[in-house]
């Protein structure tokens, strides 16, 4: 019932999720000599989860290590900036997906309450 009453924004907003964990990972590890950035191919991994893989799969399929603009010299290829707003559009997106997630859920109540 979910699928054809969230449609595509329930598969969204758990790659969404997944991917503010990847960014914040990412955020989290910007001094750690070594560490490569990663983010998710959003839109890849929306293809596969409505293909009918499951979102561990789709992430994982669609998981990307970022080429640096500037690398550093201790291998550790996260730019704070870029991820801060990586993070930033993807936190958009999510609190978007969710307030329209919220109003089909709220319109079912309305509607079962006879409203």
């Amino acid at each position: 019932m979910s699928e054809g009453l969230f449609g595509i924004h329930g598969a969204a907003l758990e790659l969404r999720s997944q991917r503010l964990g990847m960014l914040t990972s990412n955020i989290a590890n910007a001094a750690t000599p070594g560490y490569k950035a990663k983010d998710i191919d959003f839109a890849t991994a929306l293809a596969m989860r409505e293909g009918g893989s499951d979102t561990g799969r789709a992430v994982a399929g669609a998981t990307r290590y970022r080429i640096p603009v500037m690398p550093s010299l201790d291998g550790n290829t996260v730019e704070l900036a870029n991820e801060q707003m990586a993070f930033a559009e993807n936190a958009v997106a999510y609190s978007a997906t969710l307030s329209f997630v919220e109003g089909r859920v709220n319109t079912v109540n309305r509607a079962l309450r006879g409203e």
